[in-house]
């Protein structure tokens, strides 16, 4: 589980797409706390959003992957709930 968590090549299962989606809020919520707490000293926290976007659109381009489709279908508004509760293709498909 989470290997390359940050490339847009491979797939994934909906387990690891779950659970990314759950460390993805959890540490969202955490930077939020952080910088709120801090004040002007705690916007570098910001920062650390970009690194977690990419990590959460790798996934879901992964996971698109695994459903057959290219990683562009992850911007159809839902369609993340779909990719959530969906069956995987089985066997192999061109992404791998």
């Amino acid at each position: 589980m989470f290997q390359n968590p940050f490339s847009f090549e491979g797939r994934i299962r909906r387990t690891e797409f779950g659970v990314s989606i759950v460390i993805y809020y959890i540490v969202i919520f955490t930077i939020g706390t952080l910088m709120e707490a801090m004040g002007k000293v705690g916007a570098i926290f910001g920062f650390g959003i970009i690194p977690l976007f990419w990590f959460l659109i790798a996934q879901g381009a992964k996971r698109c992957h695994d459903r057959g489709n290219t990683g562009w279908y992850q911007i159809i508004p839902f369609y993340s709930l779909w990719m959530l509760f969906a069956d995987s293709d089985y066997g192999d498909n061109m992404y791998g």
